[in-house]
């Protein structure tokens, strides 16, 4: 019996030795060759392995797949803030690709994330939850930071590197186990997968450490006070104490005391700076505080004691700012209109302001006010993408259609992946009558959501239209062209 043992043990070595030798040999092959061969450079340490147009692709098919299967918030005044602010951190930030996508999806939970190719993404209840601009700020700097870095092609390039090692201590462990006792051999082979895990978060945590690090630096550059950071981290960790289930973000990025302790330490190596409310990020909070507040009296409620309770200029107007937003949704435009006057007052050319006057005239039902009133603005600021949506809601509830279609129109040459601007075209060109752009407007709504089937169906409709018309050549043209587009990025995206 144990000659037999001992002859298949010999056997099975004579089967792994030939594998565990080829794999040293690739190993050793791979570092001599690392050392001989000089990788083509873009500026970064791993552009060998994934280039910056690698990532932009990853990330759009990333991006469209969200905007696909997640319900996302469309109000055009939250998402240029989150444009705005996240714009003025990356121009402090080590980011060398600035194309940046954003988008906002229509959760209350807290989380943020970044993907490859400059994609940014929070959940409305990042507004809930960030009680300052800083601490808002914050969490964005540090996804910033995590693209800049390029975390995930270096996740890659890590797993990658991994491979091969750890394959080979895997597979000692197994000849471990057939030339020695059973538990032995099963101690070794966890042993492995313990290294193995370990070195996965030993990566990780090393990706968030500098996330941190860079991404006080940016907040600081940026203007904002870096102790808004530890003093956001705080806040999680309370939240992770006291809740059943922690935060989406904080599944991610797990935040701990001594973490905490860390980013303190570094905030403090910053010259003091005050801490500044920011009027505008609490005005945003204040919307999504309505957004979310399932009973418009309750929100009303809540602003009114807000209110009543504001100890400085800003909270006051915020709650102000809230109190005619929370009655608005209310349906009592009379007095959210009396709640807005004041602030409107102070400062006429406030775009939240305006475009929320805008609002309450054409939800009561007197757009054509709405029209006129937003007609000074737009001359003012023509491609300003909130009071541009309001123009365009306004002038399609006063029945201006063709005119609505139009601006909006002109509107996609500034913004043309905003998939929510390709649909509400689609709905106003269908109100105009003119088939043939509402087959074209959603082809370009299912290219930005990734449904290119979709889009080729609706550009083949449009096609079929504009061929029984004369003299159109030209738009044929393109639209023959933009269906070559679209099936090409149907293949790429397969191949993904």
């Amino acid at each position: 019996m144990q000659d037999s043992t001992h002859g298949k043990q010999a056997r099975l070595m004579t089967k792994l030795t030939p594998l565990l030798c080829a794999i040293a040999a690739t190993v050793l092959v791979s570092h001599s060759s690392s050392a001989q061969v000089q990788i083509p450079s873009l500026g970064d340490r791993i552009s060998g392995l994934i280039s910056l147009d690698d990532e932009y692709a990853l990330g759009r098919e990333f991006l469209r797949s969200i905007r696909r299967s997640s319900k996302t918030i469309a109000d055009p005044l939250l998402n240029d803030y989150l444009m705005n602010v996240t714009h003025n951190l990356a121009l402090h930030s080590e980011l060398q690709d600035y194309r940046m996508s954003f988008i906002i999806v229509d959760s209350p939970e807290l989380n943020a994330f970044a993907a490859p190719g400059g994609i940014i993404g929070v959940n409305g209840g990042l507004f809930l939850n960030a009680h300052t601009e800083g601490e808002f700020a914050s969490v964005m700097a540090h996804e910033i930071a995590h693209v800049s870095q390029r975390h995930f092609a270096r996740s890659v390039e890590d797993a990658q590197e991994r491979r091969i090692p750890e394959l080979a201590t895997l597979l000692a462990s197994i000849i471990v186990m057939s030339t020695s006792s059973p538990d032995t051999g099963q101690a070794a082979i966890m042993a492995a997968q313990g290294r193995s895990l370990e070195n996965q978060l030993r990566f990780s945590r090393n990706n968030e450490a500098e996330a941190d690090r860079l991404g006080i630096k940016t907040l600081y550059d940026a203007g904002y006070d870096p102790a808004e950071m530890p003093a956001m981290f705080e806040r999680l960790m309370g939240l992770n104490r006291f809740g059943s289930r922690p935060p989406e973000f904080l599944l991610s990025h797990p935040v701990t005391e001594s973490r905490v302790a860390d980013t303190r330490g570094r905030a403090s190596r910053y010259p003091a700076r005050p801490a500044d409310p920011k009027l505008e990020y609490q005005l945003m909070r204040a919307r999504i505080l309505v957004h979310y507040e399932v009973d418009p009296a309750n929100a009303v409620t809540m602003f009114e004691t807000a209110l009543r309770d504001s100890k400085d200029d800003t909270s006051r107007r915020a709650a102000q700012y809230g109190l005619a937003v929370a009655l608005g949704k209310n349906n009592d435009f009379v007095k959210a209109q009396e709640a807005l006057d004041p602030l409107l007052t102070a400062e006429p050319n406030r775009i939240a302001f305006v475009v929320t006057r805008a609002e309450l005239y054409t939800q009561g039902n007197e757009a054509g006010m709405a029209a006129s009133f937003l007609q000074r603005h737009m001359s003012i600021n023509p491609d300003n993408h909130p009071l541009t949506m309001a123009y365009a809601q306004a002038l399609t509830a006063s029945r201006e259609y063709a005119e609505a279609a139009r601006i909006l129109e002109n509107h996609t040459a500034n913004r043309p992946e905003d998939h929510e601007l390709w649909y509400v075209l689609a709905e106003t060109q269908g109100l105009v009558g003119d088939v043939s752009k509402v087959h074209q407007a959603r082809a370009e709504y299912f290219i930005q959501v990734g449904d290119f089937r979709s889009a080729s169906e609706q550009l083949e409709y449009a096609l079929r239209i504009e061929s029984e018309k004369q003299n159109n050549a030209p738009l044929l043209a393109r639209l023959r062209q933009k269906s070559l587009d679209v099936e090409q990025m149907g293949r790429s995206a397969r191949d993904f």
